[in-house]
């Protein structure tokens, strides 16, 4: 049985850290790439940022991110421990949400990150709430 379990989410004041954590477990688990999503209060669930153990055609690294949150929100990984992270500085109000893992097999393209279809596994979700 494959998991992705997200850790890390919780309270914190407008200007504050948070760093979330997603480890993936079961025999059958692979991936390559992983990624995080949140879904905010009356809002579809967005892509924020994914990391490829190999990169994307196009792309000079092996980490993409939306353009909303590529100055303060950073992701990395541990292949050996199946594990990713979300580094989020500077949080504000508007970054209240329940945030997603997810991964797939294969690489795709980078613009395949956005599409929630694109993915094979999904965590359940840690909430995030920025207090002003």
């Amino acid at each position: 049985q494959v998991q992705l379990v997200e850790s890390g989410g919780g309270l914190v004041q407008a200007g504050g850290s948070l760093r979330l954590s997603c480890a993936g477990s079961g025999r059958a688990f692979t991936w390559d790439v992983m990624s995080w999503f949140r879904r905010a209060p009356g809002k579809e669930r967005e892509f924020l940022a994914a990391i490829s153990k190999s990169g994307w055609s196009g792309v000079s690294t092996n980490t993409y991110y939306a353009a909303s949150v590529k100055a303060r929100f950073t992701i990395s990984g541990d292949n050996a421990k199946n594990t990713v992270y979300l580094q989020m500085n500077s949080l504000k109000p508007e970054d209240t949400a329940v945030y997603y893992c997810a991964a797939r097999v294969g690489v795709g393209s980078y613009f395949e990150n956005y599409f929630e279809n694109k993915y094979d596994y999904w965590g359940q979700g840690t909430p995030v709430t920025v207090s002003s």
